[in-house]
């Protein structure tokens, strides 16, 4: 850790006439190996290191990043943050948080992989390869594939502040991935998996990950194109993830203060249908979003954003707390130089039903698996979003649907979630079951 340098850093702002500041440190080292048909595309191996400082001057700030540590280089650092924040205009909400909120011990949450030597370059090749070829061997009309990886990553995380404040944590992550192609009568289609893990040992299977990464492409095959309709949709977890995402973006403070924000003035309103809570929970032991503090010290906690359909929470850090007039709710992170608002582990909460009775619940609708491109206005909250997946004729799923687009806006699609599915799974940092949409616009050709 680099603590001894942070305080060093810290001690030449004050002496320079900083009335304040923090510093992060993240040091961070990863490689990967990919291949594609069985051959090896790329090898990589990376170490890197930054240094995020924010010095004030009264309530005027100023921030600086570097990843040079040398002396020099990080005394031009201070000088010129320091300078930079004297001549800054005041902002009556900047500040550090006060010290007795900073976080007296951070709890080990199992983030490190310990155990165990690292994995030679050649063994990550063929990890990778294992992947690749159970995807292959798996069906005769996945004949070509895309590429697969393996990638790990070993970060640590310093923060000071010239309140006399220091700690620390490390983490580990590893994921490998795969995306084949299927063909068939002249159709070709591809589709990707992976999983990822804090520890090496609970990666699921390479083969396994390749053998649902050939199932997802092969269904893909033979896709149709539809007319316009308005239908029930069904959102499979990757894809409900998304619109959990975009309204978690929405609940953030900058957004909020700036007024780019659909749910700005309804912290306590009902926004969706009371089966749906969706909570972030940086607490979860080796879970991929999890961090004993924030980025400014503080504890993290569980955060219910919305209970029963109701907004109960916002995603906010000291400087928009203040801004807004509530309290943070220690989602700091640091972000470049500055600091910007962060989820940890968001997840929509599973329902009772499972995803099959969500798909036969519905006479004739699209089951979506994809989808395309950033169409989500922050301000108004309007959705559209090109789409692929699976028409659902009679309960059934009936064949494969691609060039789509599903609109609608957020606040009336979450307020139309008829159900949700059983099937969370902590695959991401962001996850959600399967979920089913009353009726949105489905446009086709």
């Amino acid at each position: 850790m680099k603590f001894e340098l942070l305080v060093s850093v810290l001690k030449r702002a004050l002496e320079r006439g900083a009335t304040a500041a923090d510093g992060f440190v993240i040091e961070e080292s990863e490689g990967s190996a990919s291949v594609r048909m069985g051959e090896i595309e790329t090898v990589t191996h990376a170490h890197d290191q930054r240094l995020s400082l924010r010095v004030f001057a009264g309530r005027a700030s100023a921030a600086a990043s570097t990843s040079d540590f040398s002396r020099d280089s990080l005394e031009r650092l201070v000088d010129e943050a320091t300078s930079l924040a004297k001549v800054t205009a005041e902002d009556p909400c900047a500040g550090l948080p006060d010290p007795e909120e900073l976080i007296a011990r951070a709890p080990d949450l199992d983030l490190e992989d310990t155990a165990g030597e690292e994995l030679t370059p050649e063994q990550k090749v063929e990890l990778a390869r294992q992947c690749e070829a159970a995807a292959l061997a798996s069906d005769p009309r996945i004949t070509n594939s895309e590429g697969a990886e393996h990638h790990d990553r070993r970060t640590h995380y310093a923060y000071a502040t010239t309140h006399g404040f220091a700690q620390g944590y490390g983490a580990t992550r590893f994921d490998v991935s795969v995306t084949p192609v299927a063909t068939q009568n002249g159709d070709m289609q591809r589709d990707y998996w992976s999983s990822s893990a804090r520890k090496r040992l609970r990666l699921e299977d390479p083969a396994a990950v390749g053998r649902t990464a050939a199932r997802r492409a092969l269904r893909r095959l033979g896709a149709r194109k539809i007319k316009t309709v308005e239908v029930p949709v069904v959102f499979d977890p990757e894809s409900a993830a998304s619109l959990v995402r975009a309204l978690a973006a929405a609940a953030s403070g900058p957004s909020l203060y700036r007024r780019s924000s659909f749910l700005l003035d309804r912290l306590g309103a009902k926004i969706a249908s009371p089966v749906v809570t969706i909570v972030d929970d940086p607490l979860i032991p080796g879970g991929l979003g999890s961090r004993p503090f924030d980025g400014e010290g503080l504890p993290t906690g569980r955060t219910t954003l919305v209970g029963a359909g109701v907004l109960e929470s916002y995603l906010l850090d000291t400087y928009s707390a203040r801004k807004l007039g509530l309290t943070s709710t220690h989602h700091a992170s640091r972000d470049g130089s500055g600091v910007s608002v962060s989820t940890s582990n968001l997840m929509l909460l599973p329902g009772r039903d499972t995803p099959e009775a969500l798909i036969r619940s519905v006479k004739q609708g699209l089951y979506v698996t994809e989808l395309i491109g950033f169409g989500v206005n922050s301000v108004t909250g309007d959705y559209s979003r090109g789409a692929a997946g699976l028409w659902i004729e009679g309960g059934e799923l009936a064949y494969a649907v691609e060039e789509v687009t599903v609109a609608g806006n957020l606040l009336a699609m979450f307020a139309t979630i008829e159900a949700v599915a059983d099937d969370l799974t902590l695959r991401e940092r962001t996850v959600a079951p399967t979920l089913k949409i009353g009726r949105m616009v489905v446009a086709g050709h």
